[in-house]
């Protein structure tokens, strides 16, 4: 049972160890933004379906031996992506151990963030050094992790049969958005730590208005830019501001309109290359509210993360896909979503 000391506060308030929560919540942060790099890059090299089984503990090692690889390579073979593409360009074993690497280091980074959230989390447990009301906030995010590695197999999992050559879109969504969201639900809650820190009577931070507005827009700009990657479309066009020399390209309707704005890849790609804009608005107005607020800093942060993404963007279109320059944008988007996160928390900070 918790007592009272001279100054008020419990001897469990006393143990709560906001400042240590907050670090290490950022660090789990820092891992999440390099996953989703090296999951852009995974993507990008065509090596998600390489690994066509999901071993969460023995999947750690890769294989050790000739035969061991033999064996991946043969059960590679099976799916349609070998069969309908990288067999008929002539993969080699020495081919295939390329993209199977990316595949498992996207994986054991997955892995290492799990044990990198699980093992201080139980350790700050046991120590009584989690403030009062945030055990079921930190344990929703231990789940929000889990999902995503279950997540990331239903992808794989989506591209593994004799007829697709590549994962579904919608899993690719799925699968971006909830690391996106993981990153965002990490640096609010370390947000609110270091409020804890200084003011131990602080409560915690809701959404404003505004914020809630501005995520919004933004989570349908990212939610296009993951069906554009899913789909390829970034292909689509290699010139900018127009497509195919006019501002709106040619779209077949045939289909219907629900498939069209779901999977064809001129509409997506327009789509997203001018949602952008809707979405810098937005962020120009929290920004600015920020700055009225006092906080120069995050205004600085956001302006930054959306300039930079605007330029990259642009860039990968010109110049075809290339791989840096398409890593580089959704490193940077995930920046973007930490840095309006960081705003939105200082917008709704309650005394």
């Amino acid at each position: 049972m918790a007592t009272s000391n001279e100054s008020g506060t419990t001897d469990t308030q006393t143990a709560a160890r906001p400042l240590a929560l907050a670090r290490w919540l950022f660090v789990v942060a820092a891992l999440v933004t390099l996953i989703v790099a090296v999951g852009g890059i995974t993507r990008l090299t065509e090596s998600g379906l390489s690994i066509t089984e999901w071993k969460p503990v023995t999947g750690a090692i890769p294989p050790l031996s000739e035969e061991q690889w033999q064996a991946e390579f043969e059960a590679y073979q099976q799916i349609g992506e070998y069969q309908q593409v990288n067999g008929p360009a002539g993969m080699t074993l020495r081919d295939y151990k390329f993209i199977y690497f990316w595949e498992w280091f996207h994986r054991l980074i997955g892995r290492v963030i799990g044990l990198a959230f699980a093992l201080p989390l139980a350790w700050f447990w046991v120590r009584g050094a989690i403030p009062k009301g945030y055990k079921p906030r930190l344990l929703a995010l231990l789940a929000l992790g889990g999902l995503q590695g279950a997540f990331g197999w239903f992808m794989v999992r989506s591209g593994l049969n004799g007829e697709m050559t590549d994962v579904s879109h919608f899993w690719l969504s799925i699968h971006l958005l909830t690391a996106l969201l993981t990153l965002g639900a990490l640096v609010w809650t370390a947000r609110d730590m270091l409020q804890l820190e200084h003011g131990p009577r602080a409560r915690p931070a809701r959404i404003s208005g505004l914020a809630g507005v501005t995520l919004v827009i933004l989570f349908v700009q990212l939610l296009l830019g993951a069906w554009v990657a899913g789909l390829n479309a970034g292909l689509a066009s290699d010139t900018w501001p127009l497509m195919q020399g006019r501002l709106f390209p040619e779209i077949g309707w045939r289909n219907g309109f629900f498939w069209t704005l779901t999977h064809d890849p001129f509409l997506l790609h327009w789509l997203h290359r001018w949602w952008a804009w809707a979405a810098v608005a937005a962020l120009v107005v929290m920004a600015r509210a920020l700055k009225r607020a006092g906080d120069r800093r995050s205004s600085i942060y956001i302006h930054s993360a959306f300039g930079t993404q605007i330029i990259l963007g642009v860039a990968t279109v010109m110049t075809g896909v290339e791989l840096w320059l398409a890593v580089a944008h959704q490193l940077v988007g995930a920046l973007l979503v930490a840095a309006t996160a960081w705003g939105a928390h200082r917008l709704g900070q309650r005394a």
